[in-house]
């Protein structure tokens, strides 16, 4: 397995991963290709703040995606330069779970954070994934906590 930071080249199999992981929650609208522009568009204005790591095999084909949303913080005295980070959209190909694809790629997208200077990763997860968080060192904290807008407003 070889886990890497996607670039440019990888935003169809990202768009292909998305749409995947989306298309059960609500009806596609658009194509895999459509979808694959607009990915494209959004990724030119948010390549700064948004990285993806992905997940191949043995061949090119992208099997798993993790990405990190980087948040510059206010500054404080002597710390200018303050740094959050949170784990968004982990998929993996369903044929390929559970060989520790998306435990790697969750390392790899918070190990890169810590390295730019994130001072907190978080991540917001199902229950059922809490566990593997767990594992790679996340823990509950009764200090975050979350507004949620009310129905029809977003």
């Amino acid at each position: 397995m070889r886990i890497s930071q996607a670039n440019e080249d990888d935003i169809a199999d990202l768009a292909r991963l998305l749409w995947l992981d989306t298309h059960h929650e609500e009806p596609a609208q658009q194509s895999v290709d459509a979808f694959a522009a607009e990915l494209e568009d959004w990724w030119a204005t948010h390549r700064d703040s948004h990285l993806a790591f992905v997940a191949r095999l043995l061949g090119p084909e992208i099997v798993g995606m993790a990405w990190v949303a980087l948040v510059p913080r206010v500054p404080r005295p002597g710390a200018t330069s303050r740094l959050s980070a949170d784990v968004q959209t982990v998929f993996v190909m369903p044929e390929q779970r559970g060989q520790g694809i998306g435990s790697a790629l969750v390392d790899a997208a918070s190990q890169h954070a810590t390295h730019l200077g994130s001072m907190r990763v978080t991540v917001h997860s199902g229950r059922r994934a809490v566990p593997v968080y767990e594992r790679l060192g996340f823990e509950s904290s009764r200090q975050l906590l979350q507004r949620v807008a009310p129905r029809g407003t977003v």
